[in-house]
């Protein structure tokens, strides 16, 4: 078998975790317009607590990844990877694949913010700027005060503030917490968040909305048909799969250098937007998608490069 070295496993693993992701947004984005999203998050969850118990746990530490010392921040760390999640798919049901995509991935961009805020990090002139063509991009394609403007568009954006206020607190237990320990209690978390809502909303006695997002956030419960199991399978084994392949990624290979491959995911929702829903962005979305990209590329360059061996959150779940 051929060898790889840590840097090219990193990049591999990376890779195939960002194929995961992609075809996870497409398939919820499908299945956006017949389920409701508690229901999607719900069977995607069991399956991937499955794929993490049955076949993640063994390979690593075993029943061992439910032991922690720090049960309340995993809680409130799992209730914010719900909401980043909730946040982005109900944003997706209404909105092209790669704008929803783009605007997310302002995160590491607000992610400089808040560490400058909550950890007293300092931010050089540089990454201020590059801040604020990330910013921009995100008007330009959200275009407010305009027809074009989207209250749906909002919503990606939340994503990326929860997914910041994650790394966070991420960089709180980092230290004591494995990334298998943390997996596992996200996919606890998602399970019991989606329980509650599909008790609390699962008559459909709210589901008459002509919203597309809302329509996914209150229609009521149903049982999947058969043709569509296939499709929940696979959000469910890449959310597995795609969740250990991104930390074995961190784990293995230098953060400053595997990191820029996750905006792999931003051409390939392109693509896929393109292929799948036929959504071919605009010249503004194009310039708003560059100025997101390149000033996110350089600030996950430059928070990588000043500390290239901490502990950093993907990007994706």
């Amino acid at each position: 078998m051929m060898h790889l070295s840590p840097t090219k496993l990193g990049v591999l693993c990376i890779a195939i975790s960002v194929v995961f992701f992609s075809i996870n947004d497409v398939a919820i984005k499908f299945l956006s317009g017949d389920y409701a999203l508690y229901q999607v998050v719900l069977i995607r969850s069991v399956i991937g607590l499955l794929i993490i118990v049955a076949l993640i746990a063994p390979l690593t530490s075993g029943w061992s990844i439910a032991r922690t010392q720090r049960l309340p921040m995993h809680i409130l760390r799992g209730l914010f990877v719900v909401l980043a999640n909730m946040t982005f798919f109900l944003g997706l049901a209404a909105m092209p694949l790669a704008d929803a995509v783009a605007i997310f991935f302002i995160s590491p961009l607000i992610i400089t913010i808040f560490s400058t805020l909550f950890l007293g990090e300092s931010v050089g002139p540089r990454r201020w700027i590059a801040i604020a063509v990330g910013f921009i991009g995100v008007l330009v394609m959200m275009q407010p005060g305009t027809e074009a403007f989207q209250l749906a568009s909002l919503l990606p954006l939340a994503a990326a503030f929860c997914y910041a206020t994650i790394h966070i607190i991420t960089r709180r237990i980092g230290g004591t917490e494995s990334a298998e320990t943390m997996a596992f209690y996200i996919q606890i978390m998602f399970i019991v968040v989606s329980l509650a809502m599909g008790l609390a909303l699962g008559n459909g006695q709210f589901g008459d909305q002509s919203d597309p997002s809302l329509a996914f956030l209150l229609r009521e419960w149903s049982w999947p048909v058969v043709a569509d199991y296939p499709v929940f399978l696979i959000i469910g084994v890449g959310i597995g799969l795609g969740g250990f392949l991104i930390s074995q990624a961190y784990r293995v290979a230098e953060a400053s250098f595997i990191a820029p491959f996750e905006y792999l995911a931003l051409p390939m929702s392109v693509v896929l937007g393109m292929l799948v829903f036929n959504e071919f962005p605009g010249g503004l979305d194009y310039l708003g998608m560059t100025f997101i990209l390149g000033s996110g590329l350089f600030t996950v360059w430059r928070d990588t490069q000043n500390q290239s061996k901490t502990l950093q959150e993907p990007l994706r779940r």
